[in-house]
């Protein structure tokens, strides 16, 4: 006998008509601006897409989670964890430049003042300016509570010093929301940390480009240093010596994002991959007759349906104001595993087409690579599950 709970017969797999309608225009606009020619010059020129971030912008793509006072749509990340999954999947290299924009917009949404809300968010959204999340420091890496970047207090200024790196939008934001030391004494120290609202002319604030990426070009990264930059009580983003819980937080959101970025870079990379085996033949067939290459696409198109699943999952959960490490993390990691994983197979398929530049998966299995790297590298992602799932021993 089979017993009925009321509350699972609730659980809905199907996207709103209007997450739907998102869904589909995020498509229709990628697909159709997205062009091929225009992203290999950008990955190649290492350039940034800025003609169409703006048109994105002026679609309401950009900052669709933000308020509806501040410029945005009102809505979720779910949504624009849909909007993220198809601009991923029309190009890997433009769609993941873009949907960065923002990066780390969130921290001045969820914890900054009215006025920097509105400075802020409002131009993020109408395309009119670019954020920088600078947490990563030379010699911390993946570990944030051992930055040295300092702020001190001077009179009715803080002074900041220090060097961030690997900086996403760094040569081209208007803002930097940056972490630093203001109580050296507490313990522990990151207790003594806070975030700042920093604009890119601030005397004092130098960047220098890092060249040569494996992927990701057109999305430019940087090292940033602050040498004795003077702000004001006004540049403090929520409550002083919290800002490490609030980059945590952001990064429970953020992880959602580069899994949903690995996602779309995973699902373009298989399209293309189904295209080649329905028209390439061999022995006078298509290579996608073979069973065994029937195969390995149906096992790829598994993990990519269970992986969508997930990612939706984490994102849905985070509208629900429920804060889960463990799960965004788990999303982040199969997600870019996958990504990779579909994106090496798909360059298999091609065979020695795949490894040049015409037949595209040779750009999306470089632009892939990265999701496994920042925002918490997959390692760091496998501690955080495992914390969740073990709790704290000894």
């Amino acid at each position: 006998m089979f017993l009925i709970y009321p509350q699972l017969c609730d659980m809905n797999f199907e996207l709103t008509q209007e997450q739907m309608d998102i869904k589909k225009a995020a498509r229709e606009f990628a697909s159709n601006e997205f062009k091929k020619e225009i992203a290999e010059e950008f990955d190649k020129k290492e350039e940034f897409p800025f003609e169409l971030w703006r048109k994105a912008a002026e679609l309401g793509f950009i900052g669709v989670h933000f308020p509806e006072d501040y410029g945005g749509g009102g809505m979720g990340i779910l949504e624009n964890t849909l909007i993220v999954e198809e601009f991923c999947r029309a190009d890997s290299t433009i769609g993941s430049a873009i949907i960065l924009a923002d990066f780390s917009s969130e921290v001045v949404m969820r914890f900054g003042s009215e006025e920097q809300k509105k400075e802020v968010l409002n131009k993020v959204a109408k395309g009119k300016a670019i954020t920088a999340g600078c947490y990563t420091e030379p010699d911390a890496g993946s570990d944030l509570t051992a930055i040295k970047t300092k702020a001190e207090k001077d009179g009715n200024e803080w002074v900041i010093n220090g060097t961030k790196t690997f900086i996403t939008n760094g040569t081209i934001a208007d803002y930097y929301i940056v972490l630093a030391v203001t109580d050296s004494e507490a313990k522990p120290r990151y207790r003594g940390f806070t975030t700042f609202l920093i604009k890119k002319n601030t005397p004092g604030v130098s960047v220098n480009k890092i060249h040569g990426k494996m992927g990701i070009r057109a999305s430019p990264t940087a090292e940033v240093s602050f040498k004795n930059v003077r702000v004001d009580e006004s540049a403090i983003i929520g409550q002083l010596n919290r800002g490490f819980y609030q980059v945590m937080e952001f990064f429970d959101e953020s992880r959602v994002e580069i899994a949903s970025q690995a996602l779309g870079i995973a699902q373009g990379a298989f399209d293309r991959a189904v295209n080649y085996l329905k028209q390439r033949k061999q022995f006078g067939q298509p290579i996608g007759a073979f069973q065994a290459i029937q195969h390995r696409l149906a096992d790829l198109k598994t993990l990519l349906e269970a992986t969508r699943l997930l990612v939706y999952k984490a994102a849905w959960n985070y509208d629900q104001g429920r804060i889960d490490p463990g799960l965004t993390s788990m999303a982040k990691y199969l997600a870019g595993k996958i990504a990779v994983k579909i994106c090496d197979e798909a360059i298999q398929f091609h065979g020695g087409y795949g490894y040049i530049a015409e037949y595209e998966v040779e750009r999306f299995y470089r632009d892939a690579k990265i999701t496994e790297i920042y925002e918490g590298t997959k390692e760091i992602q496998l501690n955080t599950i495992a914390k969740e799932v073990l709790g704290k021993l000894g």
